[in-house]
């Protein structure tokens, strides 16, 4: 094998399809039912200590844009003025269904005692940058806006997401720093899509990782950006590429992490960088053997790790002051 993956992780390789992101934009993607089945048996699974209760309902939108769904996690019991996450799912901007991040969300609301508010944005490339920041920048302001009804701490809310949702996540957090919005207390990246540009070394290398590679990347930007700018452009607006922006004083603290083995690692580890020479309070976790989104794939020992960081991140994070 050409890369030195976690041993562990080993097994996972031979579900995880390999994919072209067009086929999935298109609509043409197959994979074997078998396979599928393969990939469902071996998700992560969470059984919650406490009991969780999840609901559904539609929010105000962005004006001039449809209603926003998002997906409400709470743990029965949780105190009164417990803290939010704003949780944006991955899927390159293109894909992604609440569903599949049942146990991360559930996890976060029963090990953290957060209200977690799980948003399904709009989706490239029918609806490119902006919809899915504004759609995500609106229901952010909602749980600030409605925090009482919530029980939810207004000085407490984070926004965090994986991947396309990590981008949104730290969007967000640019985005009401400019704006004068709501504030965020906290900002989880995991894996986070920064930078248009591709220039990093392991952008440049990884054009075959499982998981996510860089051709997929390139592919992606298109999609997401539309006719807004060309990836690589100056026309390119921060709010889409975080990495962009020149300044990353006053943003909320953050909890990064990211693998050895993802396209994304170099731009993720310099976003973290650029943030803690910022000001910003930065925790960056760079995990060995670990490809794009194993967190979520596998149950190997370096994912449950992972995820015990990834809890205790936004336990700090979010904690009372």
């Amino acid at each position: 094998m050409r890369y030195n993956i976690d041993p562990e992780l080993i097994p996972v390789l031979d579900w995880i399809p390999d994919f072209d992101i067009s086929e999935i934009v298109e609509g043409t993607l197959q994979i074997d039912p078998d396979q599928q089945q393969q990939i469902l048996a071996g998700l992560p699974r969470y059984e919650p200590e406490n009991p969780v209760d999840i609901s559904e309902r539609e929010i105000q939108g962005p004006q001039g844009a449809p209603a926003v769904r998002v997906r409400v996690y709470s743990r029965s019991g949780a105190d009164l003025g417990a803290p939010a996450i704003v949780y944006m799912h991955g899927g390159a901007f293109v894909s992604g269904e609440l569903e599949a991040f049942d146990a991360r969300c559930t996890e976060f609301a029963d090990r953290i005692g957060a209200l977690v508010v799980s948003v399904d944005y709009r989706l490239s490339p029918a609806s490119p940058f902006p919809d899915a920041l504004e759609d995500v920048y609106a229901v952010l302001q909602w749980v600030a806006a409605n925090a009482e009804e919530l029980a939810v701490d207004p000085d407490r809310i984070a926004v965090a997401g994986d991947s396309a949702g990590g981008n949104l996540a730290a969007s967000a957090a640019l985005a009401a720093r400019d704006r004068g919005g709501p504030r965020v207390r906290f900002q989880f990246l995991d894996a986070p899509v920064l930078d248009d540009r591709m220039t990093t070394p392991s952008m440049t290398q990884y054009s075959d990782t499982p998981g996510w590679n860089s051709r997929n990347n390139a592919r992606m930007w298109t999609y997401y950006l539309g006719a807004t700018a060309e990836p690589g452009s100056d026309a390119v607006s921060p709010h889409a590429a975080p990495a962009r922006a020149s300044d990353l004083s006053g943003l909320p603290p953050a909890g990064v992490i990211v693998g050895e083995f993802d396209p994304l690692r170099d731009e993720t580890i310099r976003y973290a960088q650029r943030l803690a020479q910022a000001g910003v309070p930065t925790d960056l976790r760079l995990y060995s053997g670990v490809f794009h989104g194993a967190m979520l794939l596998a149950d190997a020992a370096v994912c449950r790790r992972m995820r015990e960081d990834v809890v205790a991140m936004l336990q700090w994070g979010l904690r009372p002051k």
